[in-house]
C-alpha cells in the first residue's frame, strides 16, 4: 500500500473510516449535472463511509430528475448492503449505462439507503459537494467522490488491487 496521507485541519483519512461501512447524514448540498441539466440537487443526501474509499453519496429520489433514469437489468451484491440494482441515465443524445445504483431492500443496518440513488461521478458532467467539484474515485468499479475533505490513498488507485 502507498504511504498513508496525513489528514490536515478539516480533513478525514479514509483509513479512519470503519468496516463495515458507516452511514451518515450529509450536511452539505449535493448536485449532479448531466447533459447540461441539473440531474439532482439535494441537501438530504446520505453519505457512506468505508475503509480505503472516499465517501459515496446516496440521494433521495424526490431530489433527482427520475425521468432521466431507466432501470437496467444489471445488479451486483455488497456483503454489507445487499443487492444493488442499476439505472442507465439518458438525456437527449447522451446515454450512460449502469451509472447509478440503489438498494430496493438493503440489509437491516442500511435501511436508510432504501431507494436512494448513488451515481458514478466519472459518468456525469460534474458532481458537487457544497461548491466543490468532486474527483471520481479511481477505477471504474468504485463510486466514491473525492473532495478536499478526504485524504487517501484510495482503493482503485494503481497498485491497490490487493487491498
Amino acid at each position: 500500500m502507498r504511504h498513508r496521507q496525513q489528514a490536515g485541519p478539516g480533513q478525514e483519512s479514509v483509513w479512519d473510516y470503519p468496516r463495515p461501512p458507516e452511514l451518515r447524514v450529509c450536511t452539505k448540498r449535493v448536485r449532479i449535472l448531466f447533459d447540461g441539466l441539473t440531474l439532482a440537487d439535494t441537501t438530504n443526501a446520505l453519505c457512506l463511509l468505508e475503509t480505503s474509499h472516499p465517501p459515496s453519496y446516496y440521494l433521495p429520489p424526490g431530489d433527482i430528475d427520475m425521468s432521466l433514469l431507466f432501470a437496467s437489468s444489471a445488479s451486483s451484491f455488497c456483503e454489507w448492503k445487499g443487492v444493488a440494482n442499476y439505472f442507465d441515465v439518458v438525456s437527449g443524445s447522451q446515454r450512460r449505462d449502469r451509472c447509478a445504483w440503489f438498494y430496493k431492500s438493503p440489509n437491516n443496518q442500511y435501511l436508510q439507503l432504501k431507494d436512494h440513488v448513488a451515481f458514478y461521478a466519472h459518468a456525469m458532467d460534474a458532481c458537487f459537494v457544497g461548491d466543490e467539484k468532486v474527483i471520481p474515485q479511481p477505477g471504474l468499479f468504485y463510486g466514491g467522490w473525492i473532495t478536499s475533505d478526504v485524504v487517501g490513498p484510495f482503493k482503485g488507485e494503481p497498485g491497490s488491487e490487493g487491498w
